[in-house]
């Protein structure tokens, strides 16, 4: 399960390194990652593992395509979705084409999320966290949550 918050530097080249602490469970999860649009969140890559990700695929690829919101869905994800590897020193190389679509430029924010990372622009991930939850905004579901 990946956690924690990493602040990441995206070299010239593109390529981030994956915090030391996280390399060896990627290698346990088969030492490839496939990047993602978030669908939900501009500012925002993901990145899963190889096998994670194809049962996500599968369950994208099995709604029905009539909806429009289905297939923007399946076009964000499945459609735009690039296998990467790290190399010997634990760095991937990101498309420019999602860099560029998420803002992502020198400074990002990696989040372990549990079955994937997220890759947040430095500015969306501030944004991000200086928003409070707001008492009318607090679920059902979060309510049995003792925090």
């Amino acid at each position: 399960m990946f956690q924690g918050e990493t602040a990441i530097t995206i070299d010239d080249k593109g390529r981030l390194a994956i915090p030391t602490a996280a390399r060896d469970l990627v290698a346990r999860a088969g030492n490839r990652l496939v990047v993602a649009y978030n669908p939900y969140e501009a500012g925002c890559l993901w990145l899963y593992p190889e096998a994670a990700w194809e049962t996500v695929r599968d369950q994208v690829m099995a709604l029905p395509n009539a909806k429009k919101v289905h297939r923007n869905l399946q076009l964000k994800l499945v459609g735009a979705a690039t296998v990467v590897e790290p190399d010997s020193n634990g760095r991937v190389t990101l498309p420019a084409s999602h860099r560029a679509a998420a803002g992502i430029e020198k400074k990002a924010v990696l989040l372990g999320m549990g079955g994937k990372f997220e890759l947040w622009s430095e500015q969306a991930h501030l944004a991000q966290i200086r928003q409070t939850i707001g008492e009318d905004e607090i679920s059902e579901d979060m309510l049995d949550l003792r925090l």
